[in-house]
């Protein structure tokens, strides 16, 4: 047992720590976990610990079922909405087959595989994510509705915003759990909200974004409300997205606007797998969300925005994600598709410096992202650039 797991087994002891989590994904980034005691810390870092993988999304079928949780010590982190007394961590865990080898399926693992390959070819990446959710009151029996929390929108102020209290605990739970947002606001739409992430490794990136959603919807049930990341929620009012920024070695221009080449070249093959919901496609093209393949900087009506930004905040953004994508998934694609730009030298095309919001669609000839789950689908399901870096069997489970 290495050094790192002897300091968490030492804070676990010192801590009066007397639950573990093991947390991990389904393939569709929805997270999962088995409670252990601290007596069996040594056992899940030696040999993992055994569940029925048969009964999780995507996963292995019931003659394969026994898969393993091997807990990632630099993942240890204090759940600060449970009790201090008999405190609880949590730790992501490495799936692995009972052989000991990762499982193909794992999100985690997948990432991290990319960003292997990415360091091999001598580049690093950066990601930073902007989330967007609604904020629902519950009914008398604590049940969800549809009635949002207030009548504020962007930017605004108590007491027409009325969760800036919410919000303000959000963030403040994320820091106790070594997580940094940025910034946090009220959206466009009624009952609306926004928290922007700092930039960080994308592997981080990505638990953060599987933790955040957790964060907020537990911070929204102990205020009585219930919150919701699903891309359209309300009929004629803007959808929430999951915006993702990407830098590329500190910002380099040309190698920047590559990585750009190669996600425009594969956007739609991998549209499916950042917007896996009929939904996703309900938000695409209203309400600023993107329905076009372009770009242009400070232009929120593109496809991908560079914006106006210098030094180590220089990066692009990406419009079309939205929160029901897998995170892991979403940025093992999306590196791959940069990487292929930059190494195959694909040319960034003419930005697209008009309002695409406002422009009469007759008159506009780009492409277009898939209109619908059904096209995103056979977009992936005929791509060679998706079979060369997914599973068969996740191709399979999303193309059904």
């Amino acid at each position: 047992m290495d050094s790192t797991m002897q300091a968490v087994l030492q804070f676990v002891e010192e801590n009066d720590v007397k639950f573990i989590r093991l947390a991990f994904c389904d393939v569709m980034g929805t997270l999962k976990n088995i409670a252990i005691m601290p007596s069996e810390l040594p056992r899940a870092f030696e040999t993992g610990v055994s569940f029925d993988a048969s009964s999780i999304l995507g996963f292995a079928p019931v003659d394969k079922s026994d898969l393993f949780l091997f807990p990632d010590a630099a993942t240890l982190s204090v759940l600060p909405w449970r009790p201090q007394t008999g405190r609880v961590v949590r730790f992501f865990c490495s799936v692995r087959t009972a052989d000991g080898s990762p499982y193909g399926a794992d999100g985690r693992h997948i990432l991290r595989r990319t960003l292997r390959r990415l360091a091999d070819a001598g580049y690093e990446c950066r990601v930073g994510a902007e989330c967007e959710f609604y904020l629902f009151e519950r009914d008398a029996e604590g049940r969800p509705t549809k009635r949002p929390q207030d009548d504020g929108g962007y930017f605004d102020v108590a007491p027409l915003d009325r969760g800036e209290n919410v919000r303000r605990e959000i963030c403040l739970t994320l820091e106790e759990m070594n997580i940094r947002p940025e910034s946090s606001h009220h959206e466009q739409g009624p009952g609306q909200n926004e928290v922007d992430f700092r930039y960080s490794d994308p592997l981080s990136a990505a638990d953060n974004a599987v933790t955040f959603l957790t964060v907020v919807k537990t911070i929204a049930a102990r205020n009585g409300l219930y919150a919701d990341f699903s891309p359209r929620p309300l009929e004629g009012r803007p959808g929430s997205g999951f915006h993702i920024n990407m830098s590329v070695q500190g910002g380099a221009e040309a190698l920047m606007h590559r990585a750009m080449g190669g996600i425009l070249d594969k956007i739609t093959d991998m549209t499916l797998f950042l917007n896996p919901t009929e939904q996703s496609y309900s938000r695409l093209g209203a309400h600023k969300a993107p329905k076009y393949i372009s770009w242009s900087s400070n232009n929120r009506s593109q496809l991908i925005r560079v914006p106006a930004a210098s030094g180590e905040y220089r990066r692009f953004e990406l419009r079309s994600p939205d929160c029901t994508a897998n995170p892991y998934l979403a940025f093992a694609l999306l590196i791959w598709a940069g990487l292929s730009g930059i190494e195959n030298g694909i040319a960034l095309p003419e930005a697209c410096n008009v309002n695409l919001h406002t422009a009469d669609s007759r008159n506009v000839t780009l492409a277009t992202l898939p209109k619908s789950l059904p096209d995103a689908e056979k977009c992936a399901a005929d791509s060679n650039f998706i079979a060369q870096h997914l599973p068969q069997s996740l191709i399979e489970f999303f193309t059904k």
